[in-house]
């Protein structure tokens, strides 16, 4: 919810999934310009998300952020390893997540 009300505050629209599966059909069916994915979802983790996008023979080049509380170094290399553009730990500040989002727009 955080997120959520933190970025449509500032203007952006977003789409909400219920767990991975959900988030890679909506992946699949819309291109975004920026794709936030929890490392620890129901069904399908973040990490194979993004795994099974970078598969997509038609892929969108939609920049990845993955937030996770395994903040860990070996985490944030196998996210990245993985296909994410980004990582962010939680907690995190939603001013800190403004930037992160600007940053990675911005390529």
């Amino acid at each position: 919810m955080l997120i959520m009300d933190t970025l449509e505050d500032e203007g952006y629209t977003l789409e909400e999934a219920a767990d991975g599966e959900e988030a890679l059909q909506k992946i699949i069916d819309t291109n975004f310009d920026l794709i936030i994915l929890d490392y620890m979802m129901p069904k399908l983790t973040g990490i194979e998300v993004i795994e099974k996008v970078k598969l997509l023979e038609n892929r969108h080049q939609s920049k990845i952020l993955m937030l996770s509380a395994k903040s860990q170094q070996s985490e944030q290399e196998k996210v990245l390893i993985a296909g994410a553009d980004g990582f962010m730990s939680k907690p995190f500040s939603p001013l800190v997540l403004i930037d992160k989002v600007e940053e990675m727009l911005r390529g």
